[in-house]
C-alpha cells in the first residue's frame, strides 16, 4: 500500500511558553479525561471533532459485527468504561491471545493516528526536519518495498510511512485473519511486536517534540490516558524487547507503571 501525500502545513498558532520539561512529569498527577455532553462523541474531545484536517486524515479501522474481534472490542471497550486501565489490558478468560493482540493493535493504530493527527500542523518536513525522540534518538525508516535500506526522512513522511505500512498489514487476511475458525500465521508474534514497536515511535515524537502544543490544544489528557493503556498493554503481554524498549520515555514509563 502506498502512502498517501503528506497534508499541506498550515500556519502553525502561537504557543505560549511550556515551563514544564518532559522530565518533570509523573503518572500520578496527569490529568485525564473529562466526560463529554451532548451530542459529542464521549471519546474524543472537541478538537478532534472539529477540526477538519483531522477529520480528513483520520480513517478508524472497524471490526464487522458478528466476528470475534467485534465481540472482543466490544468487551475491551465495556471494560475500559470501567475505570482500571490494567483490568482492561488482560487477556479476557477463554479468549485466544492472537486476536486479543491483534484487536488491540488495532485500537492502538486508531487512537495513534487521531492523535498525531490533531497536531500534524505543527510537524512539518521544516520543524521536524528528522523523525526523532529528543536528540538522542533518530529513527530511520526502513521496509521490503520501497525502502529496503534504513532511511533518514522528515518525521511527518516518516510517520506516514508507518501509519501505512501499519494499516496494510492490518488489511492483510493472511496476517490479520478476520473470519472466526481462521487462524493467525506463524509469523504474527514477530509482526504484532514490530508494529507495537513502531507505534511507539509516534508516542515518543509526541512527547518529546509536540508536548507543548498538545497541553494548548488541551489533548493533554488523552494523549497521556492512551500512551499509559499502551504502556501497560505492552507490559501485560511482554511486548518489550529489554529496557531499552522505552528509550527517550523510560522515566515516564517506569511513573506510569508505578502508578497503577
Amino acid at each position: 500500500m502506498s502512502p498517501k501525500p503528506l497534508p499541506a502545513v498550515s500556519t502553525p498558532i502561537q504557543i505560549a511558553p511550556f515551563r514544564t520539561s518532559l522530565a518533570s512529569l509523573d503518572a500520578s498527577t496527569m490529568k485525564q479525561p473529562k466526560q463529554a455532553h451532548g451530542d459529542e462523541d464521549p471519546g474524543l474531545p472537541y478538537y478532534f471533532t472539529r477540526n477538519a484536517r483531522t477529520r480528513g486524515q483520520f480513517k478508524p479501522k472497524h471490526a464487522n459485527k458478528g466476528t470475534s474481534s467485534y465481540q472482543l472490542r466490544q468487551f475491551a471497550e465495556a471494560t475500559l468504561g470501567s475505570g482500571s486501565l490494567r483490568k482492561a489490558v488482560k487477556l479476557p478468560e477463554g479468549e485466544d491471545l492472537s486476536e486479543w493482540l491483534a484487536v488491540n493493535v488495532v485500537d492502538f493504530y486508531n487512537q495513534i493516528n487521531l492523535l498525531y493527527g490533531s497536531i500534524t500542523e505543527f510537524c512539518s518536513p521544516q520543524s521536524c526536519p528528522e523523525m526523532k525522540a529528543t536528540d538522542e534518538f533518530e529513527y530511520l525508516w526502513q521496509d521490503s518495498d520501497n525502502f529496503k535500506r534504513p532511511t533518514k526522512m522528515p518525521a511527518p513522511e516518516y510517520i506516514e510511512h508507518l501509519m501505512a505500512w501499519v494499516q496494510s498489514n492490518i488489511d492483510n487476511e493472511s496476517m490479520f485473519p478476520s473470519r472466526i475458525g481462521v487462524p493467525f500465521p506463524k509469523a504474527f508474534p514477530v509482526l504484532i511486536r514490530q508494529i507495537f514497536k513502531r507505534l511507539y515511535r509516534v508516542y515518543a515524537h509526541i512527547y518529546c517534540h509536540h508536548y507543548p502544543v498538545v497541553v494548548q490544544l488541551g489533548l493533554e489528557p488523552h494523549l497521556n490516558t492512551s500512551f499509559k493503556h499502551y504502556v501497560l498493554f505492552i507490559d501485560e503481554h511482554s511486548l518489550a524487547s529489554g529496557k531499552d524498549f522505552w528509550g527517550p520515555l523510560g522515566d515516564l514509563v517506569d511513573s506510569m507503571l508505578r502508578s497503577d
